[in-house]
């Protein structure tokens, strides 16, 4: 890895954690996934009503272990939410068999499965009031900037890049300690409106300031531009 003309991460908690692996920092490039703020963006929805909900938290992701959808099942349980709060959980996948048996006793939580459909995914976020990721592994999660550029208020652990890309613009949690952080947050979330609007506005402010598509190709480009631009400073002159 020492020896590649760059190695790209999402972080820069990545980035230090290579330096002192001996990767020089001139050859590592920073570039976060992005997505199209104008494509996730807050809008219209009629999931909300259609689900019969009035605070709406959303899970996106698969039903995996890694993805540790169970501690926020248990909290969810475990928590005194108010009336009319609903989660949907919207992925399907191995464990999906095992959590219904376990979980499906609730009519508050709503099993959507794998949602095919990119604008079923997107009605879904914008009529998301909170957005939350208790994963125990990630990288940087799409669906979490996803969620954020449409001005959902999140949570997620601070895991990979997620809590770098989280902090001050949301709610970042401890992997371990997900269950006891969820169970005393959900409620809250619930019960102040007025914070769910503003970190969902910090939220969206973040992405347009750090993870646009734009942003990430623009960075991409300029990456391999330099490289290209060593190469040939580099030929010998015949």
């Amino acid at each position: 890895m020492a020896e590649s003309a760059r190695v790209l991460i999402f972080s820069e908690q990545q980035k230090a954690f290579l330096n002192r692996l001996g990767v020089p920092a001139n050859r590592i490039a920073v570039i976060p996934n992005g997505v199209d703020p104008d494509r996730y963006a807050p809008g219209p929805s009629d999931f909300k009503a259609e689900c019969e909900a009035r605070m709406l938290f959303v899970y996106q992701g698969r039903l995996a272990p890694e993805k540790n959808v169970e501690a926020l099942l248990r909290a969810w349980y475990q928590a005194e939410m108010p009336v009319g709060c609903k989660l949907a959980l919207m992925g399907g996948g191995p464990l999906e068999a095992t959590l219904k048996l376990s979980y499906s006793s609730d009519p508050n939580v709503l099993w959507l499965g794998f949602v095919g459909s990119p604008a079923r995914r997107l009605e879904i976020l914008r009529a998301a009031d909170v957005f939350v990721l208790p994963s125990l592994v990630e990288g940087l999660s799409l669906s979490l900037l996803e969620a954020m550029a449409c001005g959902v208020a999140c949570m997620a652990t601070d895991v990979g890049a997620d809590g770098e890309a989280l902090a001050e613009a949301g709610l970042v949690l401890d992997p371990h300690e997900a269950v006891s952080q969820l169970r005393t947050l959900l409620p809250v979330l619930a019960t102040y409106p007025e914070m769910t609007q503003l970190l969902g506005m910090k939220a969206r402010q973040r992405v347009l300031e750090r993870y646009t598509l734009h942003q990430n190709i623009s960075t991409l480009e300029q990456v391999y531009a330099s490289i290209a631009g060593a190469r040939q400073v580099a030929l010998p002159v015949l």
